[in-house]
């Protein structure tokens, strides 16, 4: 790598503005750890949210960002994904618009560094150990004594990311311990068809179970706010729907990945190892799917 690049956070984008307001925070955090400006950019959507909502400054999104830093002279860029795994997102779309890209732009020079989660790593429980801290925060917080434990994440058509809420599910189970009474995987949602059963059990079904009618805390692997996992989204009314159908059942969700500081000792991490990738060619190979 010639230039010093241009660093990009990217996530996958919301229509809500806490999510955007969220990444500037997380990449000004990254910046300063770094010692350079670390650009916060979305690859879709967040382009929709009014800049009223974002303190008068647009959300960047990805192809018109990296256009607008062409003007400028740059060609060189690495995006650091906040991503927890291989999500098609990172690993099919960002290549195939930085593709397309290169055609009219053949100096365009694009590395992308691991996601948050490297399932070739297992024994990297990194972010495990945030949710753990964050699932132990909330059991000292409401005076908690052995509760029930669901990692809950959204829910995906790649069974390869499906892998990564499996993978820290067991790291999530052995970090608690007895401290906990149980910790179970789950999704927000799933396509219908059944080649998307690996998805099961759903969140709203595994709550109010036996062993699930009593405290549970939800361990959050979702990274920022948004319209599922911010307040008055869909997990708080899941979780609203099944308290009403099951008298014992209380329910107590974590904080988000990105409000422990552990989160940014990761990306730091995953940043210092995107340097040192391959610019973008064909598709990324994307970790554990092989």
């Amino acid at each position: 790598m010639s230039d010093p690049p241009c660093i990009l956070l990217v996530d996958n984008g919301s229509f809500r503005a806490e999510s955007t307001l969220s990444l500037r925070r997380t990449a000004e955090a990254l910046g300063v750890r770094i010692g350079a400006e670390v650009h916060p950019v979305s690859l879709l959507h967040s382009i929709r949210v009014d800049p009223v909502e974002l303190g008068g400054v647009p959300a960047q999104v990805f192809e018109p960002f990296l256009r607008a830093r062409q003007e400028e002279g740059s060609h060189s860029f690495l995006v650091v994904p906040l991503f927890f795994g291989p999500s098609a997102a990172i690993y099919e779309y960002l290549p195939q618009r930085v593709r397309d890209m290169s055609g009219s732009w053949p100096e365009l020079e694009v590395r992308v560094a691991p996601s948050m989660v490297e399932l070739d790593e297992p024994d990297d429980t990194r972010v495990a150990r945030i949710l753990g801290d964050l699932v132990v925060r909330k059991m000292k917080e409401e005076d908690l004594e052995k509760p029930a434990v669901i990692l809950v994440d959204h829910g995906t058509p790649r069974e390869a990311v499906n892998r990564v809420r499996n993978h820290v599910t067991a790291q999530l189970h052995a970090i608690l311990d007895d401290r906990v009474a149980t910790v179970e995987a789950s999704s927000m949602e799933r396509r219908e068809e059944a080649e998307y059963d690996f998805n099961e059990p759903l969140l709203e079904n595994l709550l109010g179970r036996t062993g699930f009618d009593r405290e549970v805390v939800l361990a959050m692997l979702f990274i920022s706010p948004g319209r599922h996992a911010g307040a008055g989204g869909d997990i708080a009314r899941l979780c609203e729907s099944a308290e009403a159908r099951c008298p014992g059942l209380r329910i107590h969700g974590s904080d988000l990945f990105v409000t422990h500081p552990g989160a940014i000792d990761l990306l730091v991490r995953r940043y210092e190892e995107g340097l040192a990738g391959k610019p973008v060619q064909g598709e990324i190979a994307a970790p554990g799917t092989e």
